[in-house]
């Protein structure tokens, strides 16, 4: 994996994780073990596992070989895996930007941006799709030709709670069918990981930023995605939108032509192969009304 910091500086790492599935989707044999592993008896069975008080004994090892800072989170006595995955971050340790008129990223993660071209197809980590399959909604899709993808991709240390990217009104949520997949790039190029996996979404229609669909994608071992408001309301950017079980995730952002400019960085880093580490409640672009009225901020890297 390929990432940079705010700062521009080059990470690459090469997790157990990846490894092992690149030796799984390097050959027929494991790719079958893989599928047989994503099927819904299998994750429902792992994930009453995780549930259970059984997967307690994880949580040490898992803290100490991903180097996660348990001061930054809320103390708990956590009864299983699946409650310290979800563990809730204390207040102080995600600021989200208070200027309106900026695009904030809903969740800690390694981002990627795509410019949309009008019915192409078109590339998130070397899987190819189109918004309309992506959505199951052609005319929906239609909204965000010449606009931009957002991919968030969350791996296991990542805080996995997300927030609202944006102010508006969102509809109710919308549940897409699919089969538990890993979202992890390694296995892109063996089998379309978008066709296969689980989502959910909303439209969110925002008076600085038009009509917003804010994505979730489940991936293997991930039993579920948990959104609170499943029913339309208003919503303001950084509330919290939801969380994810285990299992690394991602979510997904498409936005309006015109609406938003977005960082300079995140734009180069991701044509030159790179994701861009990023945290909640950071900055991923500005409305371009805010910038025709000269409200633009140096933050923005625009």
């Amino acid at each position: 994996m390929k990432y940079r910091d705010r700062t521009g500086k080059c990470i690459e790492v090469s997790t157990k994780q990846d490894r092992f599935l690149a030796r799984m989707y390097a050959k027929k044999s494991g790719r079958a073990v893989i599928r047989v592993l994503a099927t819904r008896p299998v994750t429902g069975a792992c994930r009453v596992f995780m549930n259970s008080p059984l997967s307690k004994p994880m949580i040490k090892s898992f803290v100490r070989k991903n180097h996660i800072d348990m001061s930054a989170y809320v103390p708990c006595k956590y009864r299983s895996y699946n409650a310290f995955f979800m563990r809730q971050i204390k207040p102080d340790q995600r600021t989200i930007y208070p200027d309106p008129n900026s695009l904030i990223s809903p969740c800690d993660s390694k981002v990627s941006v795509y410019p949309i071209e009008t019915n192409t197809h078109f590339t998130i980590k070397h899987t190819p799709y189109t918004v309309s399959s992506l959505l199951r909604d052609s005319v929906l899709a239609e909204k965000f030709a010449g606009g931009y993808c957002v991919v968030l991709r969350l791996t296991v240390d990542n805080y996995h709670r997300y927030a609202y990217a944006v102010s508006g009104n969102k509809s109710e949520q919308r549940y897409i069918k699919g089969i538990f997949h890993t979202v992890n790039p390694v296995a892109n190029d063996y089998v379309p990981i978008y066709k296969e996996n689980c989502r959910e979404f909303c439209v969110i229609e925002s008076e600085l930023f038009g009509t917003v669909v804010q994505m979730e994608v489940g991936a293997l071992m991930v039993g579920r995605i948990v959104n609170y408001a499943q029913e339309a309301c208003s919503v303001v950017r950084g509330m919290e939108k939801g969380r994810f079980e285990f299992g690394g995730s991602t979510v997904v952002l498409l936005l309006e032509p015109g609406r938003v400019v977005m960082r300079r960085d995140l734009l180069e880093n991701t044509k030159e192969g790179y994701e861009t580490l990023i945290h909640m409640g950071e900055v991923l672009g500005r409305s371009t009304a805010a910038i025709d009225l000269g409200c633009e901020t140096e933050t923005c890297v625009l």
